[in-house]
């Protein structure tokens, strides 16, 4: 992937402004549309083709978790990222459950929004493993979701790899954890989902946790 597709979807325009100045500074980067609401979000994702979509969790006509639920149902390939203002928010939860591959802060530093942007596109899970812990804690008891997928086709070494994913590591840091190389934890990665039926590292952190093969930790 040369140049990675950003489309924007938040109802504030300065935040529109201010993230689109920032990835529009680096080469590799680059914005291909902006969204006032879910349902434009849809629209401008079919005709603009991203690689990776902002997604403000609250916006007028159709908001970020259904605007990502019906992207996902469609096939659409894009990674979607929930924007948010409170780590701690029932609808960021609700969103990895309908498909999208992480969240973000508002409030993130430059950098860090470049890198998760990068981060996502690659195919990983932009989740902080000590957030994670407390949305699934707190939330998934309460909202619905997918009943415990079994993990019986799983090898022990998947299982292996599947307990540090739910932890949210990279797989480069899977790969030094385990003395593997990168392409072989991505091998095993890719068998993971395909066994499972998941979509993405997002879906099997929540079915790693679903299934008490990962439990959080107290406090």
């Amino acid at each position: 992937m040369s140049t990675i597709r950003v489309l924007l979807a938040d109802d504030q325009a300065l935040v529109r402004e201010g993230f689109g100045h920032i990835i529009d500074a680096r080469e590799d980067l680059e914005v291909v549309g902006e969204a006032n609401d879910g349902r434009e979000a849809i629209a401008l994702a079919e005709r603009t083709h991203p690689h990776v979509i902002l997604m403000d969790v609250r916006m007028p006509v159709l908001d970020g978790i259904e605007a990502t639920r019906r992207l996902v149902a469609s096939g659409h390939p894009a990674r979607i990222v929930i924007l948010t203002t409170f780590d701690l928010d029932e609808a960021v939860f609700g969103a990895l459950r309908a498909g999208a591959s992480g969240f973000m802060l508002k409030d993130i530093r430059a950098a860090e929004l470049v890198s998760a942007i990068r981060l996502v596109a690659r195919g990983e899970a932009l989740l902080a493993p000590t957030v994670t812990r407390r949305l699934l804690d707190r939330f998934a008891d309460a909202l619905p979701g997918e009943p415990p997928r079994s993990m019986d086709e799983l090898t022990p070494r998947e299982v292996e790899v599947l307990r540090l994913v739910a932890r949210a590591l990279t797989n480069a840091e899977i790969a030094e954890r385990l003395t593997l190389t990168e392409a072989t934890v991505k091998s095993h990665v890719s068998a993971i989902l395909r066994k499972l039926g998941l979509r993405d590292r997002v879906q099997a952190v929540v079915a790693a946790y679903d299934a008490g093969l990962v439990r959080p930790h107290p406090g």
